[in-house]
C-alpha cells in the first residue's frame, strides 16, 4: 500500500494539529519564534518577504500537499518570512521537536519529506534561471502553470485560488499593467478561463516552449 501522509500525521493523538485558517490569515511572521513545520492539506498559503524599507516580495505559492517552515529543522530560530492563507485552508502544525522524531522513526515520511525539500530547491533553481532569462510574459506563463500544479495528479484542473495581479508581479519581478496585458492576451487566446475563478488551461505550455 502507498503512504498515506495524511492518514500517518492524524494517528498517535495527533489530531490537535489540524488548525483552519480564514482568507488572509497569518499562519506565522516574519521575525516570530521558529518552532513548528507546517503541512497544508487543502488551500493555498503564500510566503513572503518584507525588506528593511518596507518592500514585499513573494517567495513561494503553495498548495495542498506542501510543507512550510521547515527552516526550523535546521536551526533558524526565526521565521524568515511570513505565511498568509490565500484562500480558506486547513493546516497541520507539527512541532518542531515531534517532527524531528517522525523523520527519524518513520521511514516513508521522512522520503516524502525529502522529496518536498528537493522540489522546493530545484523550484528556487529554476526561479533564478527564469528570472535571469526569461521574458516576462514566459515568466508569467510559467507561473501560472506552476500555481495551477500542471502535470501533477493531485491538481483541481487547473484550477487558481485567488490571486492578485500585484501578487503576480510580484512574483515575476514586473509591474501590474504588463500583467495585465499579457493576461488579457492569454485570455483572448484561450491559454486561460475566466469564469468566477482562474482557470489555466495545458495549451499555455507553449508560451514557455516557444523560443
Amino acid at each position: 500500500m502507498p503512504f498515506d501522509l495524511e492518514t500517518y500525521l492524524l494517528s498517535g493523538g495527533r489530531k490537535r494539529a489540524k488548525e483552519h485558517l480564514s482568507r488572509n490569515a497569518v499562519a506565522f511572521s516574519q521575525g516570530s519564534p521558529a518552532d513548528d513545520v507546517f503541512y497544508i492539506q487543502r488551500g493555498g498559503v503564500k510566503l513572503s518577504v518584507i525588506s528593511d524599507t518596507g518592500k514585499e516580495a513573494v517567495v513561494a505559492i503553495l498548495g495542498a500537499g506542501d510543507f512550510f517552515g521547515e527552516g526550523c529543522l535546521t536551526g533558524q530560530p526565526v521565521r524568515m518570512g511570513t505565511a498568509t492563507a490565500m484562500v480558506p485552508t486547513t493546516v497541520y502544525r507539527i512541532p518542531k521537536g515531534e517532527m524531528v522524531q517522525m523523520l527519524h522513526q518513520e521511514q516513508d515520511f521522512s522520503d516524502n519529506f525529502i522529496h518536498h525539500v528537493l522540489a522546493r530547491s530545484i523550484r528556487v533553481e529554476e526561479d533564478l534561471i527564469d528570472q535571469l532569462f526569461n521574458s516576462s510574459e514566459k515568466r508569467l506563463a510559467r507561473t501560472l502553470l506552476l500555481l495551477a500544479r500542471y502535470g501533477r495528479d493531485d491538481s483541481p484542473a487547473g484550477v487558481l485560488p485567488r490571486l492578485s495581479q500585484e501578487t503576480l508581479a510580484e512574483m515575476i519581478g514586473s509591474t501590474r499593467s504588463r500583467v495585465n496585458f499579457f493576461m488579457n492576451k492569454f485570455r483572448k487566446l484561450g491559454f486561460i478561463d475566466y469564469n468566477g475563478r482562474l482557470k489555466v488551461n495545458s495549451s499555455l505550455l507553449s508560451i514557455v516552449l516557444h523560443d
